[in-house]
């Protein structure tokens, strides 16, 4: 690589929209744009949620622990549904706080990992995104919300992997 190759990965990490900066903590450079998109979806998530919380769109964010046992369902979904909604706010709210944050701690990037997975899994279900499925209708911006909220998804894996 040699000690000009060396600059250029060294000035590609500084102006990556997230990297480690120190044990523990993580350095965001996200633009303007990027930010108010972090700010604005959990709240959006979470008037959803609240308005229609049995929604078949978010079965996603709550699938079924026993699909074959009524019964057995409903007793877990009493034990933990309080549980997973106190967590997926929690998450959802940390990424809206933090939205315009230039650090964050391990813990808040952890949030903004699950809060970008619920996020995803949300938008995903309303636009009938499959898994196995191209990259199609690049043209229509909520197909390319989705896929802008699985760059971020992955960028926070990797920095959190340490693959940054």
């Amino acid at each position: 690589m040699g000690d000009h190759g060396a600059r250029q990965l060294s000035a590609a990490r500084r102006k990556a929209p997230l990297r480690r900066c120190g044990p523990g903590r993580y350095a965001v450079a996200f633009g303007a744009e990027d930010r108010q998109v972090l700010r604005a979806l959990p709240t959006q998530l979470g008037a959803a949620v609240a308005a229609q919380p049995d929604d078949a769109v978010f079965r996603r964010l709550f699938p079924p622990a026993y699909a074959n046992d009524e019964v057995a369902e409903d007793e877990y979904r009493q034990m933990v549904r309080s549980d997973l909604d106190e967590t997926r706010a929690l998450a959802l709210d940390t990424l809206a706080k933090t939205a315009d944050a230039t650090e964050l701690s391990e813990e808040e990037l952890d949030a903004w990992l699950r809060a970008l997975n619920y996020i995803r899994l949300w938008l995903g279900t309303l636009l009938d995104i499959q898994e196995d499925a191209p990259e199609d209708d690049l043209e229509d911006p909520a197909h390319l919300l989705y896929y802008l909220l699985t760059a971020w998804q992955e960028l926070v894996v990797s920095v959190l992997s340490g693959e940054d």
